[in-house]
């Protein structure tokens, strides 16, 4: 009697166990590889094409769902296939996605990825409209900026092999588009090809990367290759692609975490005006008395000017020294002479090195690895020295270059002392306008290494059978005089043509630079987690040019 009271008890405690534990399984996986393609296409609407390699790991809960982040709710159901280890499945809902924001749950059924099995899911999204949106530095361009789905990292063992790949509209040519900032942990720059479509192709990718992080990927192009009805315009009726009234319901949704919005704007508004600051943080910490001897070139560095202004002396410093001669301004292309002068500084010579590379790209990777070593050589030489008393004494030699300049009683003395004071001239911020003023009428009298910058100049005297200087070594002929105004259009016009020609995006091309000499400290991602993981796409913030998120959140 007591033995079968004794299982009775045994049977009926293994009856609640049992349960007990089948109900607590719960999801744990690896996200082995995750490769997603986007095609932005000349309609203005994306495609995109997800592959994810999962490994579930022994005594977790069958992978029976796979929650999918789109960037907004523009898509419909019907534009959705997807399917698991090659086989076509079906079952594909918006009611049931699990994540927040905007997304399709994908049941696997029969497919289920069982513990200790891997499997691989594939789904392909056509025709999702308004993801495209003004680009914020450039009004003739447009900003595309998604961020792949991301999962719970409570289900999450491992690293993830993750690439992503933008394939642009056709008609953008190779030299149009821009990359945005890379995500951490990524190629500051990414892998750049045509696809077989004649597409370009950006791809950025991270072998250890992990499925719990939002990672941001973007990119700008012009607009015109896109109709004007699909760009995203601001205003009350639309938010990040998001209808009036969705936008309500999902303010009601997302009122928690508006504050945390909210800093996070400032944070990348920080980091926005921080991409400019490439001098690193220990040039900043103060030593003590002047350092005298920069170059104006490195004296820029030290006061932080915009690299293209830094990049244009270093040009007028080359070709006042006889090293260089400007074939042509639009696009800007330089042939440096043979032999080089013995008397080039070594930014000067990895300058001129920068412009024997006929790929645009390559160029502004040299020119970055010059101002790279340049901002190096800054802060070596401002060791033990005080910052704020330097910038004071190099400040001082610019006010007084104007003076003498603005001094100057007769048109050959203010062309001989312009001349003599360039460089530090250029290192007034209202550089443009004073020499402007300075020459706006009378004639000038045309230094010996202008013909060297100025093409056109050079045929002028050339045909008229003036004396011409060589072009590969300074000379003392007098040159004919040149109207006063055309010399300081051609001479303002200098910045402008390196910028446009040579680096492109300004913005860009320092904070490339800034990453490098003063790069951000590392940032901690939480993950916000639901039922299985994900992100809140309505609380996606853009940390690149023209905030235009097409993010995604969610997954089991």
């Amino acid at each position: 009697m007591k033995l079968l009271r004794f299982l009775s008890i045994l049977i009926l405690l293994l009856a609640l166990f049992i349960p007990l534990q089948a109900s607590a399984q719960a999801y744990f996986f690896r996200l082995d590889q995750l490769i997603v393609h986007l095609f932005w296409e000349s309609d203005g609407s994306l495609t995109i094409d997800y592959q994810f390699v999962f490994t579930n790991l022994p005594g977790s809960h069958a992978i029976d769902f796979v929650d999918v982040g789109l960037p907004n709710d523009r898509f419909q159901v019907e534009n959705i296939t997807a399917e698991v280890n090659g086989i076509p499945i079906t079952y594909i809902s918006r009611s049931e996605y699990q994540g927040s924001g905007s997304g399709v749950a994908l049941g696997l059924e029969s497919y289920a990825i069982q513990p200790g099995k891997s499997g691989t899911v594939h789904v392909l999204v056509t025709n999702i409209a308004k993801v495209l949106h003004p680009d914020d530095e450039d009004t003739n361009y447009v900003s595309a900026v998604f961020s792949p789905t991301w999962f719970g990292s409570e289900y999450l063992s491992g690293t993830t092999d993750l690439s992503v790949t933008f394939h642009l509209p056709p008609g953008v040519g190779p030299a149009e588009p821009r990359w945005h900032q890379a995500p951490f942990g990524f190629p500051s720059e990414p892998e750049t090809a045509i696809d077989e479509t004649g597409r370009v192709m950006y791809t950025w990718r991270n072998a250890n990367a992990n499925g719990y992080t939002q990672y941001l990927f973007g990119a700008s192009f012009p607009k015109g290759d896109i109709p004007d009805e699909a760009i995203v315009k601001p205003g009350a009726g639309t938010f990040i692609g998001i209808s009036g009234e969705d936008l309500i319901a999902g303010l009601f949704c997302c009122a928690p975490i508006l504050f945390f919005g909210l800093i996070s704007w400032l944070s990348v508004y920080s980091a926005q005006k921080r991409k400019q600051q490439y001098l690193p943080p220990r040039i900043a910490i103060e030593g003590h008395g002047i350092k005298r001897g920069l170059t104006a070139v490195e004296a820029a560095i030290l006061l932080e000017q915009p690299l293209d202004r830094i990049l244009t002396m270093t040009l007028f410093s080359c070709l006042k020294k006889g090293a260089a001669t400007v074939i042509s301004h639009d696009p800007l292309e330089i042939e440096p002479s043979d032999p080089l002068p013995e008397d080039l500084r070594e930014y000067e010579k990895e300058f001129l090195e920068a412009f024997k590379h006929k790929n645009k790209q390559e160029r502004q990777k040299a020119l970055q690895e010059m101002v790279i070593n340049l901002v190096n050589t800054v802060s070596k030489k401002m060791k033990g020295f005080s910052r704020r008393e330097t910038v004071d004494y190099y400040q001082e030699i610019i006010k007084r270059a104007w003076a003498q300049v603005e001094a100057a009683e007769t048109p050959q003395v203010r062309s001989e002392r312009y001349e003599q004071a360039m460089e530090w001239t250029m290192l007034d911020r209202d550089y443009e306008d004073r020499t402007r003023d300075i020459f706006r009428s009378g004639p000038v009298i045309v230094p010996t290494w202008y013909p060297r910058y100025d093409p056109v100049y050079r045929r002028t005297i050339s045909t008229s059978g003036a004396p011409t200087p060589s072009l590969s070594t300074p000379s003392t002929i007098n040159l004919p005089q040149l109207p006063g105004a055309d010399f300081a259009a051609s001479m303002v016009k200098s910045v402008q043509n390196f910028s446009s020609s040579v680096i492109g995006n300004l913005s860009e091309f320092t904070s490339s630079i800034t990453q490098k000499t003063n790069p951000p400290p590392k940032v901690t991602t939480s993950s916000r987690s639901y039922r299985s993981g994900g992100g809140c796409a309505c609380a996606c913030a853009c940390a690149c040019a023209g905030c235009a998120c097409a993010c995604a959140g969610g997954g089991r």
